[in-house]
């Protein structure tokens, strides 16, 4: 089938309007190319669509099928059009379980106060590079290793890792922080598509925990506040998702979390400098 956003639209128009000379008028067209276009894509449908009446035109049943089908492509379109038009002056910061922690808020007004002209939007993802390989981000916050070959990062940061329990743990509650050791006594629950923690964290110890799998972050957070397991985690995460139920406490001799601004190797966004210099700033104001 070969049809246009075109004939789409002009199909749209005389739908709502109720009237090809009223659809004329708003697209400031024709009637007769209103006409011409809607017949072309009553041909590659196979079936009309619009059937003229004395006070002007009506759907028909495949016409109503199509109409809110076609308002979606529409919409879409427009949204392209937009991303196009618009993009170099959006920056869009991706992030797929916490953003820049306690400084998220700081750098979104920093950012609208000292450059106007980029806007910075921020984009969660839950996937591993936080949607800059899915292409609805341009730069990306990132705990864990990115692919090298495709990806260009710096560290912007360093965070403490904490770990996550319920609160109302028998042993725990009252404990200012933990060690590697007393987390390797207990069930683990880890987020292997983007979490930071892996069976690595243990390597060379006498013992790694049981590991159970959780999918997302809020399955997670139940998870370890039904006192299925615990969880490890950069601190960030205590800012973006506190949980009543849940307590977080610093490891004492947990592993610091690099955290990472990435971007497409072929593809440096306007502003990424900027940025780079705005989030290294934040982080080293502790």
């Amino acid at each position: 089938m070969d049809w246009t956003l075109r004939e789409l639209r002009y199909f749209v128009a005389a739908a709502e309007a109720g009237s090809f000379t009223d659809a004329a008028a708003q697209l400031y067209i024709s009637q007769a190319a209103v006409s011409r276009t809607i017949a072309g894509l009553e041909k590659v449908v196979g079936d009309t669509l619009l059937r003229r009446v004395p006070r002007g035109c009506e759907l028909t049943a495949t016409g109503a099928q199509i109409l809110p089908r076609a308002r979606r492509v529409l919409s879409e379109a427009d949204n392209f059009t937009e991303f196009l038009t618009s993009r170099h002056g959006v920056l869009r910061l991706g992030y797929a379980w916490a953003a820049v922690g306690r400084h998220t808020a700081r750098l979104q007004r920093d950012w609208a106060q000292r450059h106007g002209q980029v806007e910075l939007q921020l984009v969660k993802q839950n996937s591993p590079t936080a949607g800059l390989a899915e292409g609805v981000c341009d730069a990306a916050i990132v705990r864990r290793p990115i692919d090298e070959k495709r990806f260009a990062s710096v560290v912007v940061g360093l965070e403490r890792r904490l770990v996550a329990f319920a609160s109302d743990d028998a042993q725990w509650s009252r404990r200012r922080q933990l060690s590697m050791a007393e987390i390797a006594d207990r069930t683990v629950i880890i987020v292997p598509r983007v979490g930071t923690t892996t069976g690595e964290l243990w390597h060379g110890s006498q013992h790694q925990p049981n590991f159970i799998e959780s999918s997302d972050i809020d399955t997670w957070l139940d998870a370890i506040a039904a006192g299925r397991g615990v969880g490890t985690t950069a601190e960030a995460t205590a800012y973006h998702h506190s949980r009543p139920g849940v307590t977080y406490r610093p490891i004492k001799d947990g592993p610091r979390v690099p955290v990472r601004l990435a971007w497409w190797h072929d593809h440096r966004p306007h502003g990424l400098d900027d940025l780079i210099d705005a989030i290294t700033r934040l982080y080293a104001t502790r």
